[in-house]
């Protein structure tokens, strides 16, 4: 055989040869660079994610919240009506908060939200004398002349309750008793149960001073009765009531009438240097009649 012609055969030969190989080595690289992809992508997802980190975003495993960002740099942060506070781990779910410290101190039977309607001062205007009535000087303090019958005779102020179906004012109630009647004075609607009188509040009824003018047929177990000007009057409550005709009418209080006891919602005021009570505006000085601790009705002229 000629040699050149083996010399081409061999030549082609090993240049096929090589061909081959390349080919091998091409596509097992290219197969082996798809089945590293995925585990390229995970290392730049989790470096992805260690950056997101940093930044102070992480994602958020709560199931009612699923792929939500939350920001750890952000105090409050607010989705589907949760509250997450992250500093102080606490969660306020639908916007209701619940202050464990109320429940150690409740007051069931005050409801102050109640008492927008309520007028304390609605008979606390004293029905007065002709200043010929006190024979005593008045006590003048701040432009003002303070009139009493009896002499000042301090003594502490102790709030009195008339039994367990009375209450002061501002009291609220959700329901009224069944022996409560509906009273009208003024165009205004009140309701009166047993020396208590209330006006209607929203959900309920609120205890308020009686309306003057408000007239009733018995007067309440417990009443005190009280003469001024050879004018008798009954006390219940911090109310005073005068006979009128077959019933009994609400009046403002006399000026001069002595009382035992007064309501809770009176307070102690120092007028210059004498202690008074005041229910309302009306004052009331401490007076000792008879040995016994008692108030008396102020008539304040300026």
């Amino acid at each position: 055989m000629n040699p050149n012609r083996i010399l081409n055969l061999f030549i082609a030969a090993a240049v096929l040869f090589c061909s081959l190989n390349f080919s091998n080595a091409s596509y097992a690289q290219l197969r082996r660079g798809n089945n590293e992809r995925p585990a390229e992508n995970r290392v730049e997802q989790r470096r992805n994610q260690g950056a997101q980190r940093n930044n102070g975003n992480i994602r958020n495993n709560n199931p009612n919240n699923e792929n939500r960002p939350i920001q750890q740099n952000n105090t409050n942060r607010v989705g589907n009506g949760n509250t997450v506070n992250r500093n102080n781990n606490t969660i306020n779910q639908n916007n209701n908060r619940v202050n464990n410290a109320h429940n150690n101190n409740v007051n069931i039977n005050i409801d102050n939200s109640h008492d927008v309607n309520v007028v304390n001062n609605r008979n606390t205007v004293v029905r007065r004398n002709d200043l010929s009535y006190y024979h005593r000087p008045p006590y003048v303090y701040g432009g003002r002349r303070y009139y009493a019958v009896n002499p000042y005779f301090y003594h502490p102020f102790h709030p009195f309750t008339w039994g367990p179906v009375w209450h002061p004012w501002g009291f609220f109630i959700a329901t009224l008793a069944t022996t409560a009647i509906a009273v009208t004075v003024a165009s205004k609607q009140y309701h009166y149960n047993q020396g208590v009188w209330y006006a209607p509040s929203s959900g309920g009824y609120t205890v308020v001073s009686a309306p003057v003018g408000g007239t009733v047929a018995t007067l309440p177990t417990g009443y005190e009765t009280v003469v001024v000007n050879n004018t008798t009057n009954y006390y219940y409550g911090g109310s005073y009531y005068e006979k009128a005709g077959t019933q009994y009418k609400v009046v403002a209080p006399p000026a001069g009438a002595v009382v035992t006891n007064l309501p809770q919602g009176g307070k102690e005021v120092k007028i210059g240097n004498q202690t008074y009570v005041q229910v309302g505006d009306t004052y009331y000085q401490p007076v000792q009649v008879s040995g016994k601790s008692k108030y008396e009705v102020v008539q304040v002229e300026s």
